[in-house]
């Protein structure tokens, strides 16, 4: 992600949604929640925080499609990695037959996933 976004707890209702970090852009959309669940609803923000929610979602959405694609990508090539490294530098000669599960949160420590499903 790009070093510039902005990730501290001041209200950035002006900042290009794109220049916010996840963080942000997610605690600015719960307070725009926040703003329509009153029970009174300032009429002259109404459209304003709706398009700005809008485009929130939209960069949110975005981001983590992009982020899907790139573990994907990268799951395999580190299934891979495990497989190829399976055995090696065992030095007496026995093999550890258990199977290395790789997938997004675990870390290769196995367990707690199928290895075929995402988090998100």
């Amino acid at each position: 992600m790009n070093a510039e976004r902005r990730d501290d707890n001041v209200s950035h209702d002006d900042d290009p949604v794109g220049e916010l970090s996840y963080m942000a852009a997610s605690r600015e959309l719960d307070g725009i929640v926040e703003f329509f669940e009153k029970s009174e609803v300032d009429v002259d923000q109404l459209v304003a925080r709706l398009e700005r929610a809008t485009a929130i979602v939209d960069e949110l959405d975005k981001r983590i499609r992009r982020t899907r694609a790139q573990v994907e990508e990268l799951v395999p090539k580190l299934e891979a990695a495990g497989r190829s490294t399976d055995g090696a530098d065992v030095s007496d000669g026995e093999q550890d037959d258990a199977p290395v599960e790789v997938s997004p949160g675990n870390h290769g420590q196995g367990g707690g996933s199928d290895g075929d499903t995402l988090p998100f």
